[in-house]
């Protein structure tokens, strides 16, 4: 498809000043055309970054309408980009509030995009199809149609699907078990869909998004079947599995993966039980809570748990309940080192990619079908995991850990 965009443009003509004997005097040799192509391509690359910059501003530079617009341009900077004709150094622009993301130059990258590669950068950042096209015509100057645009986007619902079907790693050290809830039409309504999410710590020490399922609204029958698949595709064990304090969810875990050690979230625990909570008691009892889960250790944490009991049992009955209905998937990070506890105590690392993921889509406040959320996600997924790059902190002390105490399911 890249090659067809490309046939198409070069079909477009050639200004035909650019063609006069005048014009073309000025070239005496083919190092000259080289030259003047690789600075023509920088001049337009600029040009194209600050339409970019006129569309995420509201306004054209020096317009009124930037008055107390709340943010404006602050300058470029220069950077080093390859092209196929040679290094060149652009000035990329920038906004005083750090905003500005720019598509066809993007950060961490020193090429320019492929139109193909630019039409699906777009789209991952929530754009219909008929946007897309909007934004070539008005900041790239480039006429591409709908349907062409579409069957670009049509490529990555068969790359989504060859992900979601890869082959896992046998083991992972920690998998994280979350999900995030989207609008989506269906029947002719809008109805709440969620995304099961997964990501897995594997023996390398790096973070890897296992997969991504899309059901009703969140329940442990569904993640029963989550679980299958990432059995169904390898994965064999997990030694910690980090999860909501879903009705059901530990026992779930344990019917697929029975050796797992299932830690259920604090943070999830904290919030539900400040549900029941009254705001002139609020601060109090996050305190007297506090001291339950910052514990030395399980039997100092029961100790401040019967202390919490005492004093806010009669009044928060039901807060004080679910500390003890879920004591033993609670206290569980508490059976490991510090440098293991502090990754598992909480589902924070998967709520951080869920915010990621909301930040990609946010211009979609309802998806017309399960595809055009399946594309989305996994879009943004794919731009999240390029920054996943190096292996968690501490990662030597925590797999020395994971192996003096899993040494027989580790099996290196």
């Amino acid at each position: 498809m890249e090659s067809v965009m490309a046939k198409r443009l070069k079909r477009q003509a050639v200004p035909s000043e650019m063609l006069s004997k005048e014009f073309l005097s000025q070239f005496k040799s083919e190092e000259d055309v080289s030259q003047f192509l690789k600075d023509l391509h920088a001049q337009v690359l600029e040009q194209m970054l600050q339409g970019e910059m006129d569309a995420h501003l509201g306004y054209e530079k020096h317009s009124l309408d930037g008055n107390n617009s709340g943010n404006s341009r602050n300058g470029s900077y220069p950077k080093k980009i390859q092209t196929e004709h040679g290094e060149s150094i652009i000035e990329i622009p920038r906004d005083r509030n750090g905003e500005f993301e720019p598509v066809v130059i993007p950060k961490h990258q020193s090429r320019g995009l492929s139109i193909e590669r630019l039409v699906i950068s777009l789209y991952a950042k929530g754009m219909s199809v008929s946007d897309i096209e909007d934004e070539l015509r008005d900041i790239y100057k480039i006429n591409l149609s709908t349907s062409a645009i579409s069957i670009i986007t049509n490529k990555v619902t068969q790359a989504a699907i060859e992900w979601q079907n890869r082959p896992l790693d046998r083991l992972y050290m920690i998998v994280w078990m979350d999900g995030i809830v989207f609008k989506v039409r269906e029947s002719g309504k809008i109805v709440n869909k969620t995304v099961y999410l997964c990501v897995g710590l594997n023996n390398r020490g790096y973070k890897e998004v296992l997969g991504m399922w899309i059901g009703k609204s969140e329940s442990s029958s569904f993640w029963m079947s989550v679980l299958t698949d990432l059995k169904a595709r390898g994965v064999e064990d997990i030694l910690i599995t980090v999860t909501d304090n879903l009705n059901g969810f530990t026992d779930t875990i344990k019917s697929v993966f029975p050796q797992s050690t299932t830690q259920i979230c604090v943070v999830h625990q904290i919030r539900n039980s400040c549900k029941y909570v009254v705001w002139k008691d609020m601060k109090e009892f996050t305190a007297d809570m506090k001291e339950i889960y910052t514990s030395v250790n399980r039997e100092q944490a029961a100790a401040a748990l019967s202390h919490f009991e005492q004093k806010w049992g009669s009044k928060y009955r039901h807060a004080v309940q679910s500390w003890h209905r879920n004591w033993d998937d609670l206290t569980a990070f508490f059976d490991f080192p510090v440098e293991i506890r502090s990754i598992i105590y909480t589902t924070n690392l998967i709520e951080n990619l869920n915010g990621k993921i909301r930040k990609y889509t946010k211009t979609k406040l309802s998806f017309p079908t399960d595809d055009a959320l399946r594309k989305s996600v996994w879009l943004a997924i794919s731009e999240i995991e390029k920054r996943w790059t190096v292996p968690v902190r501490n990662w030597g002390i925590v797999m020395n850990q994971f192996i003096a105490i899993f040494e027989n399911r580790i099996g290196l």
